[in-house]
């Protein structure tokens, strides 16, 4: 039996991948970018260009409690999606923005957001179709 070294599990893991096993981490991370706060804070930071204060972000997604939206932030940060820059002022001051991995899924989640602003009326007259249908 060859031994195998830790790179190579990696690699092996890596390949066996699957996304429709629950305990896969591709399904968690699914499960995490497919969060609908975590579309708009990434969506909103990626139209910003740039940083964004977490009050800033607080006005532009509505409906986001601020627990909501630091419980969100923090993951995020921690995958590796946005950076966090804490500035020490009265009061202080922290802005968030996308790393490069942040950009890519930006991409993403932005296309996604533009299909549903596109598209909903059309989903909704299917929804009203449906709903008359089942009557």
């Amino acid at each position: 039996m060859a031994t195998t070294t830790a790179a190579q599990r990696r690699q092996q893991a890596r390949i066996e991948y699957d996304a429709f096993i629950k305990s896969c981490p591709t399904n968690q991370l699914l499960d995490r970018i497919s969060d609908k706060w975590v579309s708009l804070i990434v969506s909103a930071l990626a139209d910003a260009g740039g940083p964004m204060r977490y009050s800033d972000l607080g006005r532009k997604i509505a409906g986001v409690s601020p627990k909501m939206l630091t419980q969100t932030l923090r993951s995020l940060e921690r995958d590796g999606i946005l950076s966090r820059t804490v500035t020490p002022s009265v009061p202080v001051r922290v802005d968030y923005e996308l790393t490069e991995l942040g950009g890519s899924l930006a991409q993403l989640l932005t296309a996604v957001k533009t299909w549903a602003e596109t598209h909903f009326d059309e989903v909704h007259e299917a929804r009203e179709r449906y709903d008359t249908a089942g009557t």
